[in-house]
């Protein structure tokens, strides 16, 4: 069982920049291709990045990409995602997930966190 941890949510003024970081509870972290979603209030959970096990491959969702960038350091456990120039759509409950599949779709992720608030204020 792999447990998934989120930090460093919070409040943030349009075209700010904001990192959460999520963690993992076993060893095997590094085995897992890693990804996060968000849910806004009233929408299905969407996909915004992954990164491969190694690192060495990303892929965003179309309205992030340019402003987030996700990264891991399999030697200290963490997947980081940066956010920059936010905007008030961006507002949402962001969640961590691991996955076996390269996919974006939620259903193809074994594991999730409890998710951290990303509050985007205009």
């Amino acid at each position: 069982q792999v447990q998934l941890v989120e930090s460093g949510g919070g409040l943030v003024q349009a075209g700010g920049s904001l990192r959460v970081s999520c963690s993992a509870s076993v060893r095997t972290f590094s085995t897992y291709n890693m990804g996060w979603f968000r849910q806004a209030p009233g929408l299905d959970r969407e996909f915004v990045a992954i990164i491969s096990r190694s690192g060495q491959m990303t892929n965003y969702a179309d309205s992030v990409k340019g402003r987030f960038a996700i990264s891991r350091d399999n030697t200290k456990n963490p997947v980081d995602l940066q956010m920059s120039n936010l905007r008030s759509e961006d507002t949402a409950v962001y969640y961590c997930a691991a996955s076996n599949h390269w996919s974006t779709a939620k259903v193809d992720y074994n594991y999730w966190g409890q998710g951290t608030q990303i509050t985007v204020s205009s």
